[in-house]
């Protein structure tokens, strides 16, 4: 069964950039649209960005500009390139399964984006 698991959180001041990485443990080729979901306090899971098998992606407005989801199938792996971070980024991150999540929500990884 695939598990997912986050890296490549961390503080970082506004304007700041990250590189986050989901590692699956099985084969990722399997799922033909992964996504990074973020969950700020108080507030749902929100999809940010997704990719499919094929490169074809998809960004939330409020991170279109400045994040880039790639998803790399030999080494199954996706990631999140974090560029010009905001305070409003602030949340813990997650990928899953898009765009509806349906696998079980992983511990994910902080960003924590102070101005």
């Amino acid at each position: 069964q695939v598990q997912l698991v986050e890296s490549g959180g961390g503080l970082v001041q506004a304007g700041g950039s990250l590189r986050l990485s989901c590692a699956a443990s099985g084969g990722i080729f399997s799922i033909d649209m992964l996504g990074w979901w973020r969950q700020a306090p108080g507030k749902q899971h929100e999809l940010v960005a997704s990719i499919t098998t094929a490169g074809r992606t998809h960004y939330a407005d409020s991170v279109k500009g400045r994040f880039a989801i790639s998803r790399d199938n030999a080494k199954n792996t996706v990631y999140l390139q974090m560029n010009n971070l905001q305070p409003e980024d602030t949340a813990v991150y997650y990928c899953n399964e898009a765009p509806v999540a349906y696998m079980y929500w992983g511990q994910g990884t902080q960003v924590t984006v102070s101005s």
